[in-house]
């Protein structure tokens, strides 16, 4: 019996010790500070259950080279040789979670849906300008694209997923790096998932150091005009159509993204809807989330390119955040009616964490402002213009060549 704690605790490296570290602190901001407790906390359990020496929930080939990014290792052939492998401790749980939910792109598509049947669309509706202020915060996706390979230690296919971050929808930075860059799956999604949760503490300096006070204070009246059901039902099966017919690999994401729209808009569908945005997507959370922990073994996360990673989304959530109120305020000097610059921020499309962060920054400086349906407009907006990005490059960008 002692022989198997020596050999436990001989395994555990100063990495390992590091990850329980961060991971503990994820819980921490989570379950104390209220910090998007559903991503931090499983997340979190996940980076704990990966680090604990042979425990084989998870299992990651071995680098090869210096500098390389083990992978979860994949099992081949049926049932039974899922099984044996399991029962050789080959493979654990996690990596048939990994391997036919998440590599699979199953489940990324269908958190897509659900988000859809979550989704008010009324604002973009009503103000189509909104779109505009998504699109712009794709900016940052493009800039950070160029930065990546400017830093000469990632191909394009590993550049445009780590630019994808800065749109900040999960589903899509893992459904474009699963095509593109699958080495680079678990940095990525810890990261995308982990900024999308911090979005409360990355966004309000970046807000405040390029709006002043006086456009922060810009009232906006919280009523725009009634949306029709016919312009609800209308609007999920146009966006899909034109987004297909221009950008025909962006299909898959809009696609379930505004399937999930209508079941929620028309009126027939209740119940499904109803599936999708509770304990439908309470399920895809829980093996997206534990997954997304366990991805990252100490030996992933202390890698160069993981470092670059980390860097590079947050300049990439910067530059996003940015764009969007750069549009408002490019906007504005045609507008009569003036739209606070909060709003574009919004764009980022944490749902709905950076339309919250708009409404309090919103407040704090005009209490009688109430931003929060407008800041959803351009909030899923960029689910929509991250959604095209992605089918961009999926279309332009070859995938990574190891």
């Amino acid at each position: 019996m002692f022989g198997l704690y020596e050999m436990a605790f001989a395994g555990l490296t100063w990495g390992n010790i590091l990850m329980f570290c961060l991971a503990s602190a994820m819980i921490y901001l989570g379950i104390v500070k209220k910090m998007e407790p559903l991503l931090l906390v499983p997340i979190g359990f996940g980076i704990i259950l990966v680090n604990v020496p042979f425990a084989g929930l998870m299992t990651h080939t071995q680098p090869t080279e210096l500098g390389a990014v083990p992978m979860p290792v994949e099992v081949q052939g049926g049932l039974t040789e899922i099984m044996r492998a399991m029962s050789k401790g080959e493979v654990g749980v996690l990596n048939l979670i990994y391997q036919f939910g998440i590599q699979g792109e199953i489940i990324p598509l269908l958190m897509f849906l659900c988000i859809g049947a979550m989704t008010d669309f009324s604002p973009c509706i009503a103000r189509p300008i909104y779109l505009l202020f998504g699109a712009a915060t794709q900016l940052g996706v493009f800039v950070v694209l160029i930065l990546a390979l400017l830093t000469h230690q990632f191909q394009l296919g590993e550049a445009a997923s780590i630019g994808i971050i800065g749109g900040a929808t999960g589903p899509v930075a893992i459904y474009f790096t699963v095509a593109k860059a699958p080495h680079l799956l678990g940095p990525i999604a810890l990261v995308a998932y982990s900024y999308m949760a911090l979005v409360p503490m990355i966004q309000p300096p970046v807000i405040k150091a390029i709006t002043s006070k006086k456009q922060r204070q810009i009232y906006m009246k919280p009523q725009f005009r009634e949306v029709s059901k016919l312009e609800k039902i209308i609007f999920p099966i146009a966006i899909f159509i034109v987004t297909a017919l221009f950008v025909p690999k962006a299909a898959p994401l809009i696609g379930m993204l505004m399937f999930g729209n209508l079941l929620y808009v028309c009126g027939v569908t209740d119940r499904l809807a109803q599936s999708a945005s509770t304990i439908f997507v309470d399920i895809l959370t829980i093996l997206l989330t534990l997954t997304v922990g366990s991805l990252m073994p100490a030996v992933v996360f202390f890698n160069i390119k993981t470092l670059a990673i980390i860097v590079l989304a947050a300049i990439a959530f910067v530059i996003c955040t940015a764009g969007g109120i750069w549009a408002v305020q490019i906007a504005n000097l045609f507008l009569k009616e003036k739209i606070n610059p909060l709003i574009g921020s919004a764009g980022v499309s944490a749902i709905p964490m950076a339309a919250r962060v708009a409404q309090i920054e919103g407040q704090k400086a005009n209490p009688r402002n109430f931003l929060l349906m407008h800041a959803m407009g351009p909030n899923m907006a960029g689910a929509i213009g991250c959604s095209v990005a992605a089918g961009i490059f999926l279309t332009m960008v070859p995938a990574t060549i190891l």
